[in-house]
């Protein structure tokens, strides 16, 4: 699809199509008599609950499957847990590739380029083919290349970590910051600044281990003090998986220090953006998207993501969303209401009735 670039572009929404704006939170005046705020929360989650179209767990997985030709599969909290491959998931995808389906994997996360993310899929005993992965620092990088970035003359500032760099690297975009940057200190005594160039033209903002203020004070003033210096967030996933015990916060968090800093909302790349989508898409020739079924487990990224852009849909509860949420018997995460899958599981396995046939010694857990 078209790209356009935007110095401020108009707020981001993950409304799925077809919704409408009872999607979005609405402001309906003031109250005479206010309700305490544990009641009037659960005034507000059984009013979402009783109009929102309820989630069906998939329980004729032979029929779904006839259904479709293409799965893009999340990565984090659907194939893996932080280092840790989902117990089946091998087993899963042979016996998916084995019917004649084709399988794509898309991560919203940053921290590794296509290249990085090809040695985690092969370490963890999975089979998966380079032009079968797309992250969001392709996305990224794809972005800047469709609107002509090079041609600018102009440098990119990064916050985030090596995987964005990669990606830049193999488009000719002159970079600097991430890693480099990860012991850098602001010069917070009397008289201190620091000084940014002027001929940087974009600021991408990807998930970074080693955030520090010196790269937060950085990028603002690439964004504040540079004339069309763009704002780019890979995504704006709330947690991530780092480890298998715990979720760890975002990359939202990255972008929300900069969004307040500068007030400006973020071109972002990753899902639901529809970059990667349209880029599939037309690469490979798929042509009736309503075969195309997306996998994964959060709402306002993956789902949104299918939904956007007329895919199927199916959550996994392997991740960030639990059962009770997505039927309405739990309050939802800001940004989610309104979003329901087609489908949903436990794990990708409920997609075979029995599981596929495969050698247990060919799974890997680490």
């Amino acid at each position: 699809g078209r790209v356009l670039l935007a110095r401020r572009p108009a707020p981001f929404s993950v409304t799925p199509r077809g919704l409408g704006t009872s999607a979005r939170s609405t402001y309906v005046g003031p109250c005479v008599t206010r309700p305490s705020r544990p009641v009037a929360n659960s005034l507000r989650f059984a009013s979402a609950a009783a109009g929102m179209q309820q989630a069906r767990r998939l329980t004729e997985p032979s029929k779904f499957l006839a259904g479709v030709d293409v799965f893009i599969f999340d990565c984090d909290g659907v194939i893996w847990r932080g280092d840790s491959v989902i117990s089946g998931i091998p087993s899963v995808l042979s016996g998916l590739r084995a019917a004649g389906t084709r399988l794509f994997f898309v991560t919203n996360n940053s921290t590794k380029s296509r290249a990085g993310y090809k040695s985690k899929f092969t370490s963890l005993g999975l089979d998966v083919q380079p032009e079968e992965i797309f992250s969001s620092s392709f996305a990224a990088a794809a972005y800047l290349e469709q609107t002509k970035f090079k041609e600018t003359g102009k440098r990119v500032y990064v916050i985030g970590e090596k995987g964005i760099g990669e990606e830049l690297d193999l488009i000719g975009v002159d970079w600097f910051g991430a890693e480099a940057d990860k012991d850098a200190e602001a010069p917070l005594q009397p008289g201190g600044k620091v000084d940014h160039d002027k001929n940087v033209g974009a600021v991408v903002v990807g998930f970074d281990r080693h955030i520090n203020y010196y790269k937060l004070q950085y990028a603002q003033l690439c964004l504040n003090k540079n004339e069309g210096c763009q704002f780019i967030a890979t995504n704006l996933d709330r947690v991530t998986h780092l480890t298998d015990a715990q979720e760890w916060a975002g990359n939202a968090t990255m972008v929300g220090a900069i969004r307040g800093c500068t007030g400006l909302e973020p071109r972002v790349v990753g899902k639901p953006a529809p970059l990667m989508i349209d880029y599939i898409a037309e690469k490979f020739g798929i042509a009736d998207r309503s075969r195309i079924c997306m996998v994964g487990d959060r709402l306002d990224t993956d789902i949104a993501f299918g939904r956007n852009n007329g895919l199927k849909t199916c959550l996994t509860l392997s991740g960030v969303t639990s059962e009770p949420e997505l039927l309405g018997q739990a309050p939802r995460k800001a940004g989610t209401e309104g979003i329901q899958p087609d489908f949903y599981v436990d794990t990708i396995n409920d997609f075979f009735e029995t599981r596929p046939m495969m050698a247990e010694a060919n799974e890997i857990h680490e």
